[in-house]
């Protein structure tokens, strides 16, 4: 089973869509952060689950959608590791930048 780990930019991320959504409603927004997380979870068994980025399809990152969200993250195989390295809203655009 691989390791789960959040980038300090994706936790930043969750906490910028926490409190944008719970400007209207405190309690959806923690409904949406419980399922992003809840729906990364299966990452640690199935580390090559998610589909490349299409923007990119070179690097070696892959993304989870979760409702309106895009959970952007590489699995590093020798260590094991999965590595959340962005959460954005698929209305966005995903800059080659955030993904470092």
């Amino acid at each position: 089973m691989a390791e789960l780990i959040w980038s300090e930019e994706s936790l930043s991320d969750l906490e910028g869509i926490y409190d944008y959504i719970a400007r209207d409603s405190p309690l959806y927004a923690r409904y949406q952060i419980e399922g992003i997380c809840k729906s990364t979870e299966r990452l640690r068994q199935f580390p090559e689950s998610g589909r490349h980025l299409p923007e990119f399809p070179n690097l070696p990152h892959r993304e989870v959608i979760v409702d309106s969200y895009r959970v952007v993250y590489r699995h590093d195989l020798d260590s094991n590791e999965v590595k959340v390295v962005a959460v954005v809203h698929g209305r966005r655009l995903l800059r080659e930048t955030i993904l470092t």
